[in-house]
């Protein structure tokens, strides 16, 4: 017999859920019949896998040493009549390498709030939110590493949870990513998300003088092979053959500062699809400085001598709406400021 204990960042998840998570390598069939069969019980009492895990709730697993070791990648190294001890948590030490690698590599992030539920981390430009390797370092890899280093999780609770970022920001755009650090914060940053409650506002700078104070609405294309979008203004202008994977985008823009033949945008927006604002920019006639894939060359090569390496835009502001659960009163109506990177200043100075 295998006994876990669920601990807070486990709970406030289906029980199915969890098993699929700790039996990774087990067909959902397996489970449910174990669960039929009262092989997998709850709190001692035959359960549908439906019910809401709460924490200190009890689960014991009836299953032979073998079946243990090859649905969960755990090792068994002890037998008793209490549950047995195994090592092994499924995840590899590989893995949790990379996860102190990630720390240590990009120890300086500068955490702009955390909580025990939520963090949101100053991500630079150049660091990716997620890799797409597995060589690549992340803030999703560092979010966990820092959270083991402080203490905050275990290698064992890491086999049902994982930590992780909640949104996404471009390699080469600078700002805040909102990292889930229990599955509580990561379900409500989820929800606020989806909702699009939580208002996400930008900052950029364009080549020229512009006067930009309105919000624009279009359809955005992705041409997956070149990892590019277009830009439709109308529904009627998108060929036959897009039509079907196009999608509605909607961005504000407002000028906040004109200089040196430079114009600052604030940016907020409304839905947030793969290099949005970029593309968007680009359509209406002023792509972001910087921005080597919607911008202009021969101003992006001018640009290249003052610093400017990759697109200047930053995620800086962050505005919660009001959340009625007491767990998150303290982000109800909180607004977060992430200041732009110094190059910004110095460009519009």
């Amino acid at each position: 017999m295998f006994l876990y204990q669920i601990q807070k960042n486990e709970a406030n998840q289906r029980f199915d859920k969890y098993l699929k998570k700790l039996l990774k390598n087990a067909p959902d069939s397996f489970i449910y019949k174990m669960l039929r069969k009262k092989n997998i019980v709850l709190n001692g009492k035959k359960s549908d896998g439906k019910e809401m895990l709460q924490i200190n709730d009890e689960i014991k697993l009836f299953l032979s040493d073998e079946t243990f070791e090859k649905f969960t990648g755990q090792k068994v190294v002890a037998n008793g009549e209490q549950a047995k001890a195994v090592v092994n948590t499924g995840i590899s030490k590989q893995s949790l390498e990379s996860y102190h690698k990630a720390y240590q590599e990009l120890k300086n992030l500068r955490i702009v709030y955390e909580n025990e539920d939520i963090l949101v981390v100053n991500k630079p430009a150049g660091v990716l939110s997620q890799k797409a390797d597995p060589t690549d370092v992340s803030v999703n890899e560092w979010l966990i590493g820092y959270m083991l280093d402080k203490g905050d999780i275990s290698a064992n609770e890491l086999a049902t949870f994982k930590p992780s970022i909640c949104n996404r920001l471009d390699r080469n755009t600078s700002g805040m990513v909102v990292c889930g650090k229990s599955l509580a914060g990561s379900q409500l940053m989820s929800q606020l998300i989806k909702e699009k409650t939580l208002e996400k506002y930008y900052v950029c700078i364009v080549g020229g003088q512009v006067d930009l104070n309105t919000r624009v609405t279009g359809y955005l294309y992705k041409k997956e092979a070149a990892n590019q979008v277009v830009i439709y203004q109308n529904e009627q202008d998108i060929p036959k053959s897009q039509k079907k994977d196009a999608v509605f985008i909607d961005t504000a823009f407002e000028t906040l500062q004109k200089a040196n033949d430079l114009t600052k945008l604030e940016v907020q927006l409304f839905t947030g699809k793969t290099h949005q604002i970029r593309a968007h920019l680009a359509s209406l006639g002023h792509p972001i400085l910087g921005d080597g894939k919607y911008g202009y060359e021969k101003l992006n090569r001018e640009y290249r001598k003052a610093g400017v390496k990759a697109q200047l835009l930053h995620a800086k502001r962050l505005v919660f709406p009001h959340i009625a659960d007491e767990r998150f009163h303290e982000l109800s109506g909180m607004t977060l400021v992430c200041e732009e990177p110094e190059l910004f200043k110095e460009l519009m100075d």
